[in-house]
């Protein structure tokens, strides 16, 4: 019997996402340059030629990789907007990028050294530029909502904010063993959402 064309998109879609999981991790050990799409076919237990059937290269793979991390960003921001208040707002930003970094403390960690790219690294400043411009958003509306808060100053409150939340979501990402993750994210909404 032959498969419908939705359970051929859900394999695709499987078969994607284990090759993305796979160059994560290799990424992430060896470095992007240092990783070849054999490697990546190998540790995705595919063929070579599998994998450039769903990606031209690594820089697509990468591309995509990116678009996926935003578009989780983006994801949670979106949610929050739909609360009602802007302390709800808060505090659903807050839970989402400490969970996820919990969650995902080498993914963060992975990002961050690609936002941090020097400007003379052609090939992947692009992605650099692409991330700080979602988080250049993500700003904006923090600033939204703590204007609607009433705060007096709220671009400098939304980066005092960004400013103690970066640096929870670092030291989740960096040291993972006996952080105290509830203590702080208790901490910071209580600091700013109350």
């Amino acid at each position: 019997m032959p498969r419908t064309p939705e359970e051929n998109d859900r394999i695709r879609q499987a078969s994607k996402e284990k090759i993305r999981a796979a160059a994560m991790e290799l990424f992430i050990k060896q470095g992007y340059y240092a990783t070849s799409i054999s490697d990546i076919a190998k540790k995705a237990s595919i063929s070579k030629g599998l994998l450039y059937n769903y990606y031209k290269g690594k820089e697509e793979l990468l591309s995509e990789m990116v678009e996926a991390r935003i578009k989780e960003v983006v994801e949670v921001m979106e949610e929050a907007f739909t609360l009602n208040t802007p302390r709800e707002q808060l505090e659903h930003l807050v839970n989402g990028a400490i969970d996820n970094i919990h969650k995902k403390p080498e993914v963060h960690r992975f990002y961050l050294h690609l936002q941090t790219q020097p400007e003379s690294d052609e090939e992947l400043i692009k992605f650099s530029h692409r991330i700080i411009e979602e988080n250049a958003k993500q700003f904006e509306f923090q600033c939204t909502i703590f204007e609607n808060m009433g705060e007096k100053e709220p671009r400098k409150r939304s980066l005092y904010f960004s400013s103690v939340l970066q640096g929870i979501m670092l030291m989740i990402s960096t040291y993972r063993q006996g952080f105290p993750i509830e203590e702080m994210k208790n901490q910071i909404i209580s600091e700013f959402c109350s």
